[in-house]
């Protein structure tokens, strides 16, 4: 193809015509019925003599009638004028006698594939200097570094490494960056979930791989922990020091947070005990002394029966009152924004999910990690799911599917399509 100076686009278009025509006859048309169309500053004559636009090649044959080819304009204009230069030849409708049909398939920009060229010279100029100067140990870091960087594989559109089919077991990241840094220590059998919104591929994963979800020590890998004890079976947790990415941690460390990785059930009793000790610190009230004389009285021995059943009187008014307080609170639930508010507060730090009807009475509970295949085979009754956890655009789509009213999470996630007839709710909609 020849070529201007300053080609910077070439726009590749195919023609057909019905019937036999030339290539003199497509070029003909194609000045022919562009001029005028886009004014006299894209002009294809005048912008062909000020060498802004190539020679149009024309590559045609004729078969049985009809013709067949490749249009190649090679340009100097800039990307918005060379495409609508491009979208001008598809008004092209006939071609000499025939009724012809052009269709632009690409525009090329020559300038990124020289810059490839380009790149791939560099590294080989690279290569030839650290070869003159490069010293042993130098040199074997660059290669080991090379033959691992080389390892890392594309699993089902996911960065993984290379053994992650035919290991039993797999290590869940969250990155790319994730699975080199493991690869540079020799642990090939990572795939990275590449953020939130977690790949129907990493759930089927772990229906059959017994899987390690090793992700970074920052709000975000929690929220990613989260959604993806939800969506896959995870068997063991390994966490990294607070606030490190696992792209960044060390050989020592990595080996330690795996060394101490613990079963889920495990991690999930641990963080509930944690919350019911940080609730009985929140809730205990402050100490108090009782009256002189009360103290006296026990001191002596005395009254002490009377006392008793002073106490036992206290209990049944503070039960009573108790008793009381929790029914105008379920009450106000029912009439507040959120309906679901009880189930939430029951169900939070439980990982578990609740499936209801109608009536808000429970029809099944579950483990969140189990909702999606829960969900696939709930029954007409069930009008409402509320679980502990986030809610994602995969529970919201089979949700829909079986005609719910309401979803109910703790929070709302990465969710792009919400229904008319589905309401979302989480717990600070109350």
């Amino acid at each position: 193809m020849s070529e201007i100076d300053t080609t910077k686009y070439v726009i590749h278009a195919n023609i057909t015509a019905e019937g036999f025509v030339e290539k003199s006859d497509v070029v003909g048309a194609i000045f022919g019925q562009t001029e005028g169309l886009l004014g006299d500053d894209l002009d294809l004559r005048d912008l062909q003599k000020s060498s802004r636009i190539g020679r149009i090649e024309v590559n045609i044959e004729s078969k049985t009638g009809k013709s067949s080819g490749e249009i190649l304009i090679p340009s100097g204009l800039d990307k918005v004028e060379t495409a609508i230069l491009a979208a001008s030849l598809e008004t092209i409708d006939r071609v000499g006698p025939c009724v012809a049909h052009v269709n632009v398939t690409k525009v090329v920009d020559i300038r990124a594939t020289k810059r490839r060229q380009i790149t791939e010279r560099a590294k080989e100029l690279m290569r030839e200097a650290i070869e003159k100067s490069i010293d042993t140990e130098t040199m074997v870091s660059e290669v080991k570094r090379a033959v691992r960087m080389e390892e890392i594989v594309s699993y089902k559109g996911l960065p993984a490494g290379p053994n992650v089919e035919s290991s039993d077991a797999v290590l869940i990241v969250e990155g790319r960056a994730d699975v080199l840094n493991l690869l540079k220590y020799g642990i090939k059998n990572t795939v990275a979930v590449e953020g939130t919104n977690i790949p129907p591929t990493i759930a089927k994963l772990s229906k059959r791989k017994t899987v390690t979800a090793f992700f970074d020590g920052d709000r975000g890998g929690e929220l990613i922990l989260k959604e993806l004890l939800q969506v896959a079976e995870v068997d063991f947790i390994a966490t990294s020091p607070e606030g490190r990415s696992v792209e960044d941690m060390t050989y020592k460390e990595i080996s330690k947070a795996l060394q101490n990785k613990m079963p889920v059930e495990q991690k999930e009793s641990l963080r509930k005990k944690e919350q019911v000790q940080t609730q009985k610190r929140d809730q205990r009230p402050p100490p108090s002394q009782p009256p002189a004389a009360a103290r006296q009285t026990v001191a002596n021995g005395a009254e002490r029966e009377p006392a008793t059943r002073s106490t036992t009187r206290v209990i049944q008014r503070k039960s009573t009152a108790t008793a009381v307080k929790v029914k105008e609170e379920e009450e106000k639930a029912e009439k507040s924004p959120n309906p679901f508010k009880r189930h939430l507060q029951e169900l939070e730090g439980s990982f578990k999910a609740r499936l209801l009807n109608n009536e808000k009475k429970i029809v099944k509970e579950t483990a969140v990690r189990e909702l999606a295949k829960e969900l696939k085979e709930a029954s007409e009754k069930v009008t409402a799911v509320v679980f502990d956890g986030m809610v994602t655009q995969r529970i919201v789509d089979l949700a829909r599917e079986k005609n719910l009213d309401f979803v109910v999470g703790i929070k709302m996630g990465d969710v792009v399509r919400k229904p008319a007839s589905l309401k979302i709710l989480t717990q600070n909609s109350a």
